[in-house]
């Protein structure tokens, strides 16, 4: 299963994802997708998030030991870093 979480994009691009997954709330997808499809769909996310703006994060299956895998595109309020194999969220330091 994946999940794609997307934030202020055009509602063209909502409309071309949901022709794949379900949308269980507003700018979440979730759905089953063969790994050719999954990366045509991302590679059409990012084209449209680095033309028009906005965030997209992707978690896909991965044979790893989380058993899953992060793709971000734009600017997110997080960012994902890999620590020795185990990726975690790392917030940006308050600034003063």
């Amino acid at each position: 299963m994946l999940v794609l979480i997307l934030k202020r994009c055009r509602p063209s691009l909502r409309g071309q994802v949901t022709r794949w997954l379900i949308q269980p709330q507003s700018g979440v997808y979730v759905g089953h997708l063969s790994g050719k499809v999954r990366d045509l769909l991302w590679q059409r996310v990012e084209k449209e998030i680095d033309e028009r703006g906005g965030s997209a994060i992707l978690i896909q299956p991965a044979d790893n030991e989380q058993g899953f895998a992060i793709r971000t595109r734009g600017k997110t309020d997080k960012s994902m870093r890999d620590f020795d194999g185990l990726i975690l969220p790392k917030r940006p330091l308050a600034r003063k």
